[in-house]
């Protein structure tokens, strides 16, 4: 029998039934248990669950017990994300490298140390040999992400001493995946072009000159080419996803694995396993496919009466995927303002002006706009709702001429080099295994002999 001869099966309805019975939790317990639901507070706020130093995620001010929305800052290792992206624009040079050098080292790079450092990220770049050609090739996948988690825990069987958890080992583990990630991307990509697009496979060397983000656009585009701005602002995409925090979903995966004392590539490897999934890292690509939606649907982009229609539609589940839900809007942390959804909407609307993309953005400012007061028509609640970094990094990445597969794949590239801190930083100070309680509530049942059920 077949997989799908399997599923359409009486005996395996019957047995998934019987699991969905036994497994499906009256709602009412957690209430009744105290149990706060994906470790939220019910003011939606976050359960504290350790300390850091390598980023601060700040949305609101609790005061008086009241939970105050303030504009959203996003600091990495003390200095602002905003700051650092000036300074960047200021001297119109590349910032990613010198986020990563930051995050992991917890201090800003003089200039002899940024260039060694830029050094060594290019020469860590290249993938070991026949590396391509035997994981990402002949083992190929229809999902990037996936490919790219079982790519870099393969990485283990490339390194001489994959179970050395000393800082200086680790630290080379971590510039060694960073420098990596975008090759094996890319190069999984490339592999999904030929096995399941029926296209051309096109495999570029490195140009050694080139930043992360200038050798992420030449080995991807066929003839190699690409313009400062674009560049430039892949780069800028790049900064501002690099870090958000540790109690995001996939760092806090990385950080609870490496809490059990396991090897660093299967840490980074689940946090890459972490941001595939639609609630984190693949809402960029929700938004697209919303915004796809809403473009058909509406007549008028320009109409805020039809627009605001529309999204209500959405909300009750009458377009969209039936999820009910207007991606790109609300955050966990964010009330406000999302410090990243500003920044690039900001830099991505100059460099669209005068482009076929000009609209598309405007219609997404609109649905940033219109949604508060559909949410507060739809559901009589007032809450603070902003646009988050999703919102317009799936349309900057378009502009770009990025395909839609790689959309999370770039943010797990961005965001290695958090990752990497943050294991770290657990390694050093963790030293207790992370194991939260689950309350038991299915207790005491009488065994029944095989032969009286």
């Amino acid at each position: 029998m077949n997989f799908e001869e399997l599923r359409s099966s009486s005996t395996l309805n019957k047995m998934c039934e019987d699991f969905t019975k036994t497994t499906t939790i009256d709602n009412s317990l957690y209430g009744k248990f105290g149990v706060k639901r994906g470790l939220r507070n019910s003011d939606g706020s976050g359960v504290v669950a350790g300390i850091t130093n390598v980023c601060c995620v700040h949305g609101y001010v609790i005061s008086e017990g009241d939970k105050q929305p303030i504009e959203g800052e996003l600091i990495y290792r003390g200095y602002s994300v905003k700051d650092l992206v000036n300074g960047v624009i200021r001297d119109k040079r590349f910032g990613y490298e010198e986020v990563a050098y930051l995050l992991l080292f917890g201090v800003l790079p003089t200039d002899a140390q940024l260039t060694s450092f830029c050094a060594l990220i290019r020469e860590f770049r290249e993938l070991p040999i026949y590396f391509s050609e035997d994981v990402i090739i002949r083992c190929h996948s229809p999902n990037i992400m996936n490919k790219m988690a079982q790519a870099v825990l393969a990485l283990y069987g490339f390194d001489d001493n994959p179970e050395d958890k000393s800082v200086q080992s680790e630290m080379i583990k971590a510039i060694s995946v960073i420098a990596k990630l975008p090759a094996i991307m890319v190069a999984s990509y490339q592999a999904m072009r030929r096995f399941y697009h029926n296209d051309s496979m096109v495999m570029h060397p490195f140009k050694e000159d080139e930043s992360l983000a200038e050798s992420i656009l030449s080995t991807l585009r066929d003839d190699r080419s690409y313009t400062p701005e674009e560049a430039h602002l892949l780069d800028l995409c790049l900064m501002l996803h690099a870090e958000h925090g540790g109690g995001n979903n996939s760092t806090f995966a990385c950080r609870t694995v490496s809490s059990s004392g396991t090897d660093a590539y299967s840490a980074y490897s689940a946090a890459i396993c972490s941001l595939k999934g639609p609630r984190h890292g693949g809402a960029n690509i929700k938004v697209m496919e919303m915004l796809d939606c809403i473009k058909e649907g509406v007549s008028d982009w320009d109409s805020d009466s039809e627009v605001s229609d529309f999204l209500h539609r959405i909300m009750r589940r009458q377009e969209g995927d039936g999820s009910g839900l207007i991606y790109g809007m609300g955050h966990a942390v964010y009330t406000l303002s999302d410090p990243r959804a500003m920044i690039l909407k900001e830099n991505a609307m100059n460099l669209a002006k005068g482009t076929e993309f000009e609209a598309e953005f405007r219609l997404l400012d609109t649905i940033e706009r219109l949604t508060p007061k559909v949410f507060a028509e739809e559901r009589g609640d007032i809450k603070n709702i902003c646009a988050n970094v999703d919102m317009y990094s799936g349309l900057v990445y378009k502009m770009l001429k990025i395909p839609v597969e790689m959309y999370t794949a770039l943010f797990a590239c961005a965001r290695m080099a958090g990752w990497c801190a943050h294991r770290m930083e657990e390694m050093i100070n963790g030293k207790r295994i992370i194991r939260p309680a689950y309350k038991a509530i299915n207790l005491n049942k009488t065994y029944i002999p095989l032969e009286k059920r």
